[in-house]
């Protein structure tokens, strides 16, 4: 498994790789004519299997796909998980939806991502998607694996690409954290049990009668 140091050396090779193929195949191409992160401004920083997650997403909202919609969210977040949106009528315009239901089209595809497990939201000034929360989609797809949601062949794929670009370590934390989850309940489970214990011990000791002690007999005077 590649560490985090070795990919970024690796994406530095792939970066190096990329101009010498530029000369050979491109060369002389005007500067102008191109998108380079180095240079331009207005870039965003999404995962490298968002078209993978948008897939499965279409797949499992058939008739309303809601990927595209999760794409704009992610070109729109602030380099942080969390997105506050103001105005929804720009959301829904740039995911391609027009029209006086344009926003409740939009809204529709936002519930299916929520329910699908790629975005928690909360409640604002808005509406109920005034706040959302982007969550990593490599557990929403491996969730929806889990609940065999997706097909044998896109999984293969999308767990090779994961080893490509060295996110495989996203599934192994998501199990330590369910692992994690099931220890709490356990301890938590295993505490109210000896509370409750503790409690009828108590109860039972309440309820058992006490013998009246008898009284010495008083002495008669000689």
């Amino acid at each position: 498994m590649a560490t985090q140091k070795q990919s970024r050396r690796r994406r530095l090779n792939m970066t190096e790789r990329a101009e010498e193929q530029m000369k050979i195949q491109f060369p002389d191409y005007p500067e102008e004519l191109l998108w380079k992160r180095s240079r331009n401004h207005g870039f965003s920083t999404i995962p490298r299997t968002l078209p993978l997650a948008m897939q499965a997403i279409d797949a499992q909202s058939k008739g309303q796909p809601a990927g595209h919609v999760l794409l704009c969210l992610w070109i729109r977040a602030p380099d942080h998980p969390l997105l506050t949106i103001d105005a929804p009528t720009v959301f829904a315009t740039e995911a391609g939806f027009e029209g006086e239901r344009a926003v409740d089209t939009w809204r529709r595809r936002m519930r299916s991502l929520r329910d699908l497990g790629f975005i928690e939201t909360k409640e604002g000034s808005t509406g109920d998607f005034h706040y959302v929360l982007l969550l990593n989609p490599n557990i929403g797809v491996e969730k929806l694996q889990r609940q065999s949601k997706t097909q044998t062949s896109f999984y293969g794929r999308f767990r090779d690409r994961l080893i490509d670009i060295g996110a495989e370590r996203d599934i192994k934390d998501y199990d330590d954290y369910l692992e994690h989850l099931e220890l709490e309940k356990a301890a938590v489970a295993k505490a109210a049990a000896k509370k409750a214990a503790m409690k009828k011990a108590e109860k039972a000791d309440d309820d058992t009668p006490v013998k009246p002690k008898r009284s010495k007999p008083k002495e008669t005077e000689k």
